[in-house]
């Protein structure tokens, strides 16, 4: 019965695992690329694409370093790319600025420095930056429950409810709740083409404007959303990433995505702590076996890539929001945290947070950059007038 047990652990973290990394913030990719201009068709195509590579990369990762190391997409870059669909760029621009992303995150593993460079951003800024630009987004179940109290009360119920006992089943199963009330009230239905998966080349636009609106920006909540802390929650459980490597592959894996209209490859965070402790297995040596089955999930998952667009893009798009806010809420909890961690800090946090809520562009440059410039620049003001005492 144990040995059963332990070779069951392993298959069951790595399928909650991926499903729940993939549902938690499925909607919000998809309102993400959709905001940007990408076509039914180029949507279908990037979330396929991104998800089986995924899976592939975990796959492959995991076992040639026999660790549990996870891939996936970043939900705070997804609301970040929400908010530059303002800028009304051409969805060819986007997929420029992806793929310079990929490059940096491929830089960052040829050049160490580059890495520690972000490292020195102080994490309250870049945390306020996080929380302004999914601010508008985590209000939004809230003020569409006025609109679709059937749909979206019982939605966040359910989520507060599990957010007490289940955290982990709280954000997949109010998505579920919202989405298929949804398609109960909306009558959604598909076609036969509606499961067929496919891919579609995006051949790049390398607008400056999206460089430093989409590109750098995605490269940064990448990296302090995503990499860092994943690098310290696998620490936490005693596994050393081999940091080099992984953001290599993260980064070659990315620039070939976003010729499809992938936006991100990055290391799990949250989630990657469901494959790593001892829930997956007794045995920390064997762990790794659960993002491998993981993996394989991700596959699966890729699978179903069309209706899930198809059905998102026929959802009322304020419930589709409000179910991104419901995956969103734990995001600006941590973000707000550590913006006001540090006193000294609090002001400068403050201002990138605003700056970032408030949505201005400048010169076709979204808010997420004129945030980060902000709060930096407060910060070195307040640090000098400092000295200068």
């Amino acid at each position: 019965m144990g040995r059963f047990s332990d070779h069951k652990a392993p298959i069951l973290a790595g399928t909650v695992a991926s499903i729940t990394g993939t549902a938690a913030s499925a909607g919000l990719v998809l309102t993400a690329l959709t905001a940007l201009g990408a076509t039914t068709t180029q949507t279908a195509s990037a979330i396929f694409v991104l998800i089986a590579m995924y899976g592939l990369l975990s796959i492959f990762l995991s076992t040639r370093y026999k660790m549990p190391i996870s891939i996936v997409w970043s939900t705070p870059g997804a609301a970040l790319l929400i908010s530059s669909g303002k800028l009304h760029l051409p969805f060819s621009s986007a997929v420029g600025a992806f793929i310079v992303t990929g490059a940096l995150l491929l830089l960052t593993g040829l050049w160490p420095a580059l890495g520690r460079l972000v490292s020195a951003i102080p994490k309250p800024i870049a945390s306020a930056m996080l929380a302004g630009v999914i601010f508008n987004f985590c209000i939004a179940p809230f003020k569409s429950a006025a609109d679709f109290p059937w749909i979206v009360l019982p939605a966040i119920l359910v989520w507060l409810v599990l957010f007490k006992y289940a955290t982990i089943w709280a954000t997949p199963a109010a998505m579920v709740i919202i989405f298929t009330l949804t398609a109960i009230d909306r009558g959604i239905s598909f076609s036969t083409n509606d499961f067929l998966p496919h891919v579609e080349l995006v051949w790049p636009t390398f607008d400056p404007a999206a460089i430093i609106s989409i590109g750098i920006p995605l490269y940064l909540v990448t990296m302090a959303s995503q990499n860092i802390p994943g690098v310290a929650i696998m620490k936490s459980f005693g596994f050393e990433v081999p940091f080099k490597q992984v953001m290599t592959a993260t980064g070659i894996a990315a620039i070939l995505a976003g010729f499809f209209g992938g936006f991100s490859m990055n290391l799990a965070a949250i989630t990657a702590a469901l494959n790593a402790n001892d829930h997956a297995h007794k045995d920390p040596k064997r762990r790794w076996l659960s993002s491998v089955y993981g993996g394989y999930v991700y596959l699966i998952i890729a699978v179903l890539a069309v209706p899930t667009v198809a059905f998102v893009l026929q959802a009322p798009k304020d419930l589709v929001l409000a179910a991104a806010g419901l995956a969103l809420l734990g995001t600006i909890v941590s973000a707000l945290s550590s913006a006001v961690e540090i006193v000294e800090l609090r002001m400068p946090a403050m201002v990138a947070f605003l700056v970032a809520a408030s949505g201005v562009s400048a010169f076709g440059i979204g808010s997420a950059f004129w945030a980060l410039i902000a709060g930096l620049a407060v910060w070195g003001w307040l640090s000098f007038r400092a000295k200068a005492k």
